[in-house]
């Protein structure tokens, strides 16, 4: 029996939302973000969970913070990359595409989008809520979402739970992905795990 609240592999995307240039010193708990961001990413790699990374404008926002560009570039897991100029990821019909792309034969409403991402308030949460409005699922990794910014982070957060969307961790999607201990890439996550907690500051 499966229940629909819970992460399922074969109908996860994981999305990376503008992790860019100098906005990334001036959001709230920078290090915490970067580390949990590639907690997600590792946990999409021992799943094969397939990854969207996004950039706004990188031409005047800069590029994608290096260690998780890095991170991104080494993955084997299925994969795409958007460069686009709305602040909704819907905005640009390249995002439907790859999202086709990358969950082949899943309809929209059955998607289940985990979602990381810069900022809170402004892209990310457009982006949530017109994802909500098309039938998907979000998930929201609080640790690995922020803004300029506590509020702007925490009413963000607020308004997207509001929506629909559901205020995750990356563990609890990790453990999600596995379901049981039985889960070939079980003792990976738990290796990653073991490694202790991202750093809060």
């Amino acid at each position: 029996m499966t229940t629909p609240e819970l992460l399922a592999v074969d109908r996860s995307v994981l999305v990376l939302i503008d992790f860019q240039g100098k906005l990334m010193e001036m959001i709230e708990r920078p290090k915490l973000v970067i580390a949990a961001t590639k907690r997600l990413l590792q946990l999409a790699e021992i799943f094969r969970v397939p990854v969207l990374l996004t950039e706004q404008y990188p031409q005047g926002l800069g590029p994608t913070h290096p260690e998780l560009r890095e991170l991104y570039d080494s993955l084997t897991t299925p994969k795409g990359y958007l460069d686009k100029v709305s602040f909704g990821c819907c905005g640009d019909p390249g995002f439907e595409s790859w999202l086709e792309k990358l969950l082949p034969g899943v309809a929209p409403a059955r998607r289940q989008i985990v979602v990381a991402g810069i900022e809170a308030h402004i892209c990310v949460m457009q982006t949530v809520i017109e994802l909500i409005r098309q039938g998907s699922q979000l998930h929201l990794a609080w640790e690995a979402i922020s803004s300029r910014g506590a509020e702007y982070r925490r009413h963000a957060l607020d308004r997207m739970q509001q929506a629909g969307a559901f205020v995750t961790n990356h563990e609890s999607v990790g453990f999600e992905w596995a379901r049981d201990t039985e889960h070939p890439g079980f003792r990976a996550m738990n290796r990653l795990f073991r490694q202790g907690q991202p750093c809060e500051s």
